[in-house]
């Protein structure tokens, strides 16, 4: 059997070439295709649960005013807004610590509305003690109000608020108040809306190759046979 002549620069170039090509199409639609499906997928998931702090970088800074004692306007409670209200708070609260700093998740008297603020001096709670009375004057509050199921981290502090006397649930929700929370302050959320945002666009685009990558693979030898 004749040796097959040898080939020409040009030629063993273009054979080359042609082998790098196949070698790359595998190369994505084998592994850069799948991983590329699953961090769009992670990103996107990231960026929907996201998207309320970033939302509320951007709402309007004048809050809704919900009224005060005797004259709630609870047909205007909507989640994710600023707010302000004054009101009584209820005999009964819960204290907790996140990081350093102490909090107490306190309902106002008659209302489905749950005040989370600092602990107040005159309130001298610390970690490990038993709840004290909160100061029990009428106040005055700002910030963002969030529906108890936007609120996973608070899960089990709801049922134990719903039985404090005075809380009055509306639908069997509580609406949170988290106090001093002012939209266009958190550029932080923003920030990691924007990396997901950028993250998910550049899997789109390596997926989107990948397919294409997977619809331009050569038969091989064999395929299409009957």
């Amino acid at each position: 059997m004749p040796e097959p002549e040898p080939l020409s620069p040009a030629e063993a170039r273009a054979a080359r070439i042609a082998e790098l090509e196949r070698r790359s199409r595998r190369r994505v639609t084998g592994v850069q295709l799948p991983v590329a499906l699953v961090c769009l997928a992670g990103s996107l998931f990231l960026l929907v649960r996201q998207a309320p702090a970033v939302a509320y970088y951007f709402a309007s800074t004048e809050p809704l005013t919900l009224g005060s004692e005797g004259s709630y306007r609870l047909e205007q409670l909507r989640s994710n807004t600023y707010v302000q209200v004054h009101g009584t708070p209820v005999r009964s609260a819960l204290y907790g610590q996140e990081g350093r700093a102490s909090f107490t998740l306190l309902g106002l008297q008659d209302s489905p509305l749950v005040v989370r603020r600092p602990v107040l001096p005159t309130e001298g709670w610390t970690p490990g003690q038993s709840a004290p009375p909160p100061d029990p004057r009428p106040f005055g509050v700002r910030g963002r109000l969030l529906r108890e199921e936007d609120l996973p981290a608070y899960r089990d502090a709801f049922p134990r608020l719903k039985r404090i006397a005075g809380l009055r649930p509306l639908e069997g929700r509580l609406w949170v108040i988290l106090e001093g929370e002012r939209p266009g302050e958190d550029r932080g959320a923003l920030l990691v809306g924007l990396l997901l945002l950028g993250f998910a666009a550049l899997n789109a685009v390596l997926a989107g190759l990948g397919l294409l990558a997977l619809r331009s693979r050569p038969v091989s030898e064999g395929e299409g046979a009957s």
